[in-house]
């Protein structure tokens, strides 16, 4: 015979399977906006999608984990994601304030990068990687660029996780 799963369970399950539905979109979105839009990621760009990276198998392993029983090792991963979440929502802040001149980027990505000086070191600057540059937006929607929009979602996702991990808890805790 089958075991019912509780209201808790059946909550934290759909909290969770959301954030990771919602993650696998906009990471499945960024990448399609990079290799089908041509809109090459900045250093920083590339370092908001850790979350993400990190964020689906660990919600994917919580979700089995729920699934199972196994309450506690949900609730930690649920703990681990949501974190890295908050992180996310900093870093897509900090971007985004660096695109609208409130605070400096990054030096490696942002200000003065044309190359100066002889004419042997712009040959140079011209056969170096080119830099997609951290503060200038290269794309906007309602106002706000990606990081923005990373910034916004992640603390959607926040807020989605924080349900997952209240409803695990009052599992882990009966």
């Amino acid at each position: 015979m089958r075991h019912k799963p509780t209201a808790d369970q059946r909550d934290a399950y759909r909290f969770g399977a959301l954030a990771l539905l919602a993650s696998i979109a906009v990471i499945l979105m960024a990448l399609g906006f990079e290799y089908l839009g041509g809109h090459a990621p900045c250093p920083l760009c590339l370092m908001e999608r850790y979350a993400y990276y990190a964020g689906i198998p660990l919600l994917a392993l919580a979700l089995i984990a729920i699934s199972g029983g196994h309450p506690t090792i949900a609730a930690t991963g649920f703990i681990i994601v949501a974190l890295a979440f908050v992180a996310n929502m900093g870093l897509g802040t900090y971007h985004a304030g660096a695109e609208w001149g409130f605070w400096p980027g990054p030096s490696t990505c942002s200000g003065d990068l044309s190359p100066l000086g002889s004419p042997a070191d712009l040959l140079r600057g011209l056969s170096a990687p080119k830099v997609v540059r951290c503060d200038q937006a290269g794309w906007r929607m309602f106002g706000l660029s990606f990081a923005g929009w990373n910034a916004v979602i992640s603390t959607g996702l926040w807020i989605t996780l924080a349900q997952a991990v209240r409803s695990t808890w009052r599992l882990v805790t009966r």
